[in-house]
């Protein structure tokens, strides 16, 4: 896993890196609400998310850098 960043030790980020993590924090929070709003149940949206967290740390512990 030598291509996995601990952002604890690179702080403070780049105001690039800040604004991308605030973008993306945005970005869910807003499909969260707009699911919520349209009727999904709970526990769909957590599965949905649950499923995409991962597949994201398998994807990620997995390639070869």
């Amino acid at each position: 896993m030598t291509n996995v960043t601990r952002l604890r030790h690179v702080l403070p980020m780049s105001l690039d890196i800040n604004a991308a993590v605030n973008a993306l924090d945005k970005a869910i929070a807003d499909a969260v609400d707009d699911a919520k709003e349209t009727g999904l149940p709970q526990g769909l949206v957590v599965g949905l998310l649950h499923g995409h967290a991962h597949a994201q740390t398998h994807q990620m512990v997995t390639e070869s850098p």
